[in-house]
């Protein structure tokens, strides 16, 4: 029995020898061939998009939202009552200065005034046979004071009766486009009552705040430039035209006014709008796409491909670098370099997360990122 054990024991040890010897051996054993295969192997290199840093001059700009006014609104409204009997413009329409919009009814006050111009002509006749008999003092100076009187109270009635039938006789105040009608003949329009508006379009006014601090630089003169999304391709740009005075105590800020020209009536009253007042001096940068930089706590870098020479094969290859920077201001897709880069050193420029110091890349910039100063995303 225990001849056959250690016989077997023995084969055991035969056996795991062989294969040891079979896997391990130096030079043909299989782990020893895997091992070889493995120091011979080369990771090919990573594709990545780049770009250089490049040096551009920036103006300095600062950015606020508000709201476009007009130059000249009203609502337009009956100052007096009266019976509709004729309407002279259509909804939207363009009018001009004293060009008629209401007529409402003016058959009273017109028979009143006849009667009142008939009342002042012989007022006029009575005051001048009287000055004629004062002359020749066959009159007393208070009979002629009473006539006298009683011609200009007959001029007053007809007066105002005249002011009556203008104030019926509705025109626009300014030149501007009219709002939606909101009056049909024949109605009854009470005093105060309202028709529609009137808006002048060009020029119009935008209102935005800036902080306090920032009051110093600008002044009525300054040049904004205003974008709307109701025009997104389009800049309108205008000038400042007044400060108000005083600071908001609440917010620290100064509501500004600035004018633009808009003669294509693109902008509307009410209208929300994004503004930038541009400041007269300007900045000397150097700037790389954001999705180059990689972001950490202890500090962002980017990675700078250079270009060394492979001592095994002696060709050329392109090797990243991680280099520390120092990030400035922003503007669209950009971002400024105040330190650690400089001009025309090329970059990686999309998926810096996956990369490492040393590594071998390739350049690809088909599906490269396009990077602008004044992106316009779709609205998804």
């Amino acid at each position: 029995m225990l001849k056959k054990l250690l016989l077997t024991v023995g084969g055991l040890i035969l056996l795991i020898g062989i294969l040891a010897s079979v896997k391990f051996a130096p030079g043909f054993g299989q782990f020893s061939a895997m091992a070889a295969q493995g120091a011979q192997m080369v990771m090919p290199p990573e594709v990545v998009t780049s770009a250089p840093a490049r040096a551009e001059v920036w103006e300095n700009t600062l950015t606020a939202t508000g709201s476009l006014v007009t130059v000249q609104g009203v609502i337009v409204a009956s100052e007096v009552a009266g019976k509709v009997v004729k309407i002279a413009f259509e909804s939207g329409a363009t009018v001009n200065a004293g060009d008629l919009l209401v007529q409402l009814d003016t058959s009273t006050e017109e028979a009143q005034l006849r009667a009142a111009v008939a009342s002042t002509a012989l007022a006029k006749a009575n005051l001048d046979r009287s000055t004629e008999l004062l002359a020749q003092k066959a009159i007393a100076k208070s009979d002629f004071d009473l006539v006298d009187a009683q011609y200009k109270q007959a001029m007053a009635q007809a007066d105002n009766f005249r002011a009556i039938i203008a104030k019926k006789t509705i025109r626009a105040p300014f030149s501007g486009r009219l709002g939606i009608r909101q009056v049909n003949l024949g109605q009854i329009l009470h005093e105060g009552d309202s028709f529609t508006t009137l808006q002048t379009l060009d020029p119009i006014y935008v209102n935005f705040s800036l902080p306090q601090q920032q009051l110093s630089s600008v002044a009525p003169g300054s040049v904004v430039r205003v974008k709307t999304d109701a025009a997104p391709d389009q800049v309108f740009e205008g000038r400042v035209n007044a400060v108000n005075p005083d600071v908001d105590p609440t917010t620290r800020s100064v509501r500004i006014q600035a004018t633009l020209p808009n003669p294509a009536e693109k902008l509307h009253p009410g209208m929300f709008a994004t503004i930038e007042v541009v400041l007269p001096t300007r900045e000397n940068v150097l700037i790389i796409p954001a999705t180059a930089v990689l972001y950490a706590p202890y500090g962002d870098s980017v990675f700078v491909i250079d270009e060394k020479k492979n001592e095994k094969n002696g060709q050329l290859e392109k090797i990243l670098r991680q280099q520390f920077i120092r990030i400035g201001g922003t503007r669209g897709d950009f971002v400024t370099i105040s330190s650690g880069l400089k001009a025309d050193e090329a970059i990686v420029t999309s998926g810096v997360f996956k990369l490492r110091p040393g590594m071998s890349v390739t350049i690809d910039n088909k599906l490269a990122p396009d990077a602008q100063l004044a992106p316009t995303p779709d609205n998804t």
